[in-house]
């Protein structure tokens, strides 16, 4: 499948593989890219230049296909070396960053200068658009369904992708609720040129997280996620357990009183423990309703492989037979 997407970043199949926190390493970013799609390394993850030279490295030695970076601005006190990380993404070949978070127009001159491909996750037209302005090649637009940040205007794809497609030039892809060929294939009739996919590949045996990540995706359903933070206008979408329930507690409790110090135990520095360590009670952890359609854990090559092939079908049988009939 060709698409202005899988163009621009010189890969077999239109499907990007987010950034995540804590799972988006080397191993996972190739292991996409190896089958067919654009794998990315979360910057973040790393935290220091050092390492994510050492983080790209690797992931070069694992695959011989374009891979990329997520690299996510935050409002943070002590913010990471952010001239330092895109140094190490440019010194390191990388060709693709995605980006996230707050505008990344201060970094994009050197990532042009450096003939890097920058595509820009927006849960809005209205940012969409200034993605746009500022020069981001391309978008990819997240809809209310996704994992983390949904943004505050909880419009869902089936309306947010029409309207990214009436007003933007540049190409997108849908991001939130996409799992599987079905979802492919409805992103490109609603006008986007791919899929990104997070919680999805989660699930899946190259991924580098504990066994009860996988299978806690496995056994939920499109009904175990909570959207935490709103009275803090800084919405995650995560999945339920009891920490997030404490969590949703203490937010009734407070309301407009709730500061973000109420809430710290449930939600920093969660990542390690739940990922690595498999304490699935930790605290708050980004996932997505389309948990409610991951039912296995597949290869990323049997996943992605799959995709296409079903997509196929989709496309000259059942849509085209719509036609014949």
């Amino acid at each position: 499948m060709k698409t202005r997407i899988t163009e621009m970043f010189g890969i077999e199949h239109p499907i990007i593989q987010g950034g995540m926190h804590y799972v988006g390493f080397a191993e996972m970013a190739a292991a996409v890219s190896n089958a067919g799609g654009l794998g990315i390394i979360t910057g973040l993850t790393q935290g220091t230049p050092e390492k994510l030279a050492n983080e790209i490295a690797r992931c070069k030695d694992m695959t011989d296909k374009p891979f990329g970076v997520n690299l996510t601005f935050l409002p943070t006190v002590n913010a990471p070396d952010y001239p330092g990380l895109v140094k190490a993404i440019i010194d390191g070949g990388v060709k693709a960053v995605e980006t996230a978070g707050n505008n990344p127009a201060q970094v994009l001159p050197y990532f042009k200068d450096a003939g890097v491909k920058v595509i820009h996750k927006c849960t809005s037209v209205r940012h969409s658009l200034k993605a746009q302005s500022i020069g981001c090649d391309a978008v990819s637009v997240d809809g209310f369904e996704c994992g983390g940040h949904p943004g505050e205007d909880d419009i869902p794809n089936m309306i947010l992708l029409p309207r990214a497609a009436d007003e933007l030039d540049i190409p997108f892809v849908a991001s939130g609720g996409m799992a599987d060929a079905r979802s492919l294939v409805a992103s490109l009739a609603m006008g986007a040129e791919g899929m990104n996919m997070g919680t999805r590949f989660i699930a899946t045996q190259e991924a580098p997280v504990h066994e009860n990540v996988k299978k806690a995706i496995v056994a939920a359903s499109e009904l175990d996620t909570r959207l935490v933070m709103r009275p803090l206008r800084n919405t995650e979408r995560v999945m339920t357990n009891d920490a997030v329930e404490r969590l949703l507690e203490k937010e009734r409790k407070l309301g407009d009183d709730l500061k973000f110090e109420n809430i710290i135990e449930e939600v920093a520095g969660v990542y390690p423990r739940i990922m690595t360590e498999g304490d699935m009670d930790a605290g708050a952890w980004s996932c997505g309703m389309v948990a409610g359609l991951i039912n296995d854990i597949p290869t990323c090559k049997e996943l992605i492989d799959g995709i296409m092939a079903e997509a196929e079908v989709l496309i000259r049988q059942r849509l085209a037979g719509f036609l014949d009939a």
